[in-house]
C-alpha cells in the first residue's frame, strides 16, 4: 500500500496522529510557520516533535514549505494539491471549500495576510489555554462567504467559535472576524459594517411565488445568534490605527443600517498586539457604539 493510500484510508479515532493534526490545521488555516503549528498543536512539546512529521509528509507530496523573507529563515507550511484533495473528505474539514496553494509563489503572496489572521487565531487558543474555555485549532474558519443576494456576498477574514467556562456553565460565542492590516483605505475598511448590516436582514425570497409571512434571515441557517462582529487591526502606527477604529466608529453612529445593527449585535475593534500581549479576554476592545474599552466576552 502506498502512502498516499495509508493516509487516504485512515480514519481517525478519538486521539488522532499528530501528522493527521498538522494537515487538518494546514487544510484549515492555509498556511501557518513551524512556531505557530507548534502552538497551535504540540505547545508543551519540543518543536523538533513536529519537525519530524512535517518533514515526513513533505517527503510524501502532500505538504511544500515557502521561507518568509528577512525572518532568520523561519519556514511557512501549506498543503500540496495533492494534500488538499487528501484531506477535502476527512471528518474535521466536511463542507469546509478547499483553498489549495499551487506553489511557492503563491504562498508567498499569500503569506502576509494568512500568518497574520493565525496569529489572532493563536491569541484566542493561548487565552482559552489560560482560562480554561474551549477553542482549537478549528474552532477557527476563515473566509468564510455568504450571499447578499443580486449576486455580491459578503466574505468574513474568519468565523470565531469559542465557549467560556465558568461556575459549572458553558457559554457559547461566536464572531465574525476581520483581519485590517492597513493595506486598504479607513473608508474602506469602514464600510464592511454595511455589508454585514445588509447580511443581518437579508433574507431570500423563493423565486415564484409570495410567502404566507416573511422569510426568516438567511444567516438563521448556520447561526442561532447573529456573531459579534471584531475588527483585528495591526501592522501600523498607533496613531493609525486609532483613526482606523474612529473611522469604524463614525460608520456606525452615521450610517442608520450599522447604528441599527450595533443596537442589536456588538461591534468593536483591538490592536492585535495588545491581544497578544495582554490576551484576547483583557479590556482591550473598543465597542464601536461608543463607551469603555472592554473584554469581547463582556460586549
Amino acid at each position: 500500500m502506498t502512502a498516499t493510500e495509508r493516509v487516504a484510508t485512515y480514519v481517525p479515532g478519538g486521539a488522532e496522529p499528530l501528522s493527521y493534526q498538522v494537515m487538518t490545521a494546514l487544510a484549515q488555516h492555509r498556511m501557518a510557520t513551524s512556531a505557530q503549528l507548534h502552538t497551535l498543536l504540540r505547545p508543551d512539546a519540543t518543536r523538533q516533535a513536529l519537525l519530524g512529521p512535517l518533514n515526513m509528509l513533505r517527503t510524501q507530496g502532500f505538504v511544500d514549505r515557502v521561507t518568509l523573507p528577512s525572518s532568520g529563515r523561519s519556514l511557512a507550511w501549506y498543503l500540496t494539491p495533492e494534500g488538499a484533495r487528501l484531506t477535502r473528505d476527512w471528518p474535521d474539514l466536511r463542507g469546509r471549500p478547499p483553498y489549495p496553494i499551487t506553489s511557492t509563489s503563491a504562498a508567498s503572496l499569500r503569506t502576509p495576510h494568512t500568518l497574520t489572521a493565525v496569529r489572532a487565531h493563536i491569541a484566542f487558543v493561548c487565552q482559552a489555554r489560560e482560562r480554561g474555555d474551549e477553542h482549537g485549532h478549528l474552532d477557527w474558519t476563515p473566509e468564510v462567504a455568504h450571499s447578499l443576494g443580486d449576486g455580491e456576498r459578503i466574505i468574513a477574514d474568519a468565523v470565531l467559535h469559542y465557549t467560556v467556562r465558568a461556575e459549572g456553565e458553558r457559554t457559547k460565542l461566536r464572531a465574525f472576524v476581520e483581519i485590517d492590516r492597513a493595506t486598504t483605505s479607513s473608508e474602506r475598511l469602514a464600510t464592511k459594517l454595511i455589508d454585514y448590516a445588509r447580511l443581518h436582514t437579508y433574507a431570500p425570497v423563493p423565486p415564484g411565488r409570495r410567502p404566507a409571512k416573511a422569510p426568516a434571515p438567511s444567516w438563521q441557517r448556520w447561526y442561532p445568534l447573529f456573531p459579534r462582529v471584531l475588527f483585528i487591526l495591526t501592522a501600523a502606527s498607533e496613531r493609525t490605527l486609532a483613526h482606523r477604529v474612529e473611522d469604524l466608529q463614525a460608520m456606525t453612529a452615521e450610517h442608520p443600517a450599522v447604528a441599527a445593527l450595533a443596537r442589536v449585535v456588538p461591534l468593536a475593534a483591538a490592536r492585535l498586539e495588545e491581544l497578544e500581549e495582554q490576551g484576547t479576554s483583557a479590556p482591550v476592545w473598543q465597542p464601536l457604539a461608543g463607551g469603555p474599552r472592554q473584554a469581547w466576552t463582556d460586549l
